[in-house]
């Protein structure tokens, strides 16, 4: 019997004046659900705003919309975690992220384990100190985890495929600080893990405009990264989005 989550929408909600992308068909080699991906070089990550959690301080599930360059949606993302986790432990709670095409069939699950001690990019080289996530598409099949690596200051991320290979690193700016008073851009630039220092790809956090930023801890994301790109990468970056957010840009009501 198929696991029915009580999280999941009942209805799958678009962005304001968006439709849906019309899914891709007979993609070789490409898990189901993520042929969306194998079309794309850009995707656009936009949290829905929660006026309860706004008017209240009291941190909700987190719900996103993804689209492609054009304004068409097409995945749903919305977080199951626990209300004492996400009260206590604010950013560092655990969760998992699904997923879901525009039928709500889950076509990607992200997990992130609850760690208490970890975050700290000076320790972070341990990995008992170092915040990660894993990604499964579907729930099961585990194609790729994001990990958070040591460094003396600036954020640095390894981005793995299924057999623990490294693949990508993830490099952010040496400042984020986020908020009205800050209404600049924050890239995080996507690195080969040999060769050439030119990035590959681009996590940015966006500026999401004046009420948005004083008022909410949603966010704004783009994620570029070569249209050509297994699919499987793809959804290991996306699933790096949720896991900067959460770190970075959550802690407004902490």
């Amino acid at each position: 019997m198929a696991y029915q989550n009580p999280d999941a929408p009942q209805t799958l909600p678009a962005g304001k004046g968006a439709e849906w992308m019309e899914m891709p068909q007979n993609i070789p080699n490409c898990p189901p659900g993520l042929e969306y991906l194998a079309m794309l070089d850009q995707v656009l990550i936009h949290q829905q705003v929660e006026l309860f959690e706004a008017f209240t301080g009291i941190e909700t599930k987190n719900k996103f919309v993804i689209k492609n360059s054009v304004g068409q949606q097409c995945f749903y993302a919305y977080e199951e975690s626990d209300l004492c986790m996400r009260l206590c432990c604010g950013p560092v709670r655990g969760f998992l992220m699904h997923i879901v095409d525009n039928t709500g069939k889950e076509v990607i699950r992200i997990t992130r384990p609850f760690q208490c001690c970890a975050g700290c990019c000076w320790c972070a080289g341990a990995e008992c100190c170092s915040f990660r996530l894993q990604i499964e598409a579907p729930e099961g099949n585990v194609i790729g985890s994001i990990h958070q690596m040591g460094s003396c200051w600036r954020p640095w991320y390894e981005v793995k495929d299924a057999s623990g290979e490294s693949v990508f690193k993830i490099k952010g700016p040496c400042c984020i600080c986020s908020g009205i008073c800050c209404t600049c851009d924050f890239p995080f630039d996507v690195l080969p893990v040999m060769g050439s220092e030119e990035p590959v790809g681009r996590l940015t956090k966006q500026w999401s405009g004046l009420t948005k930023e004083a008022f909410t801890d949603a966010t704004n994301f783009s994620l570029t990264f070569p249209k050509d790109l297994d699919v499987r990468m793809k959804a290991a970056l996306l699933g790096a989005t949720f896991l900067i957010d959460i770190m970075f840009f959550e802690r407004k009501n902490q």
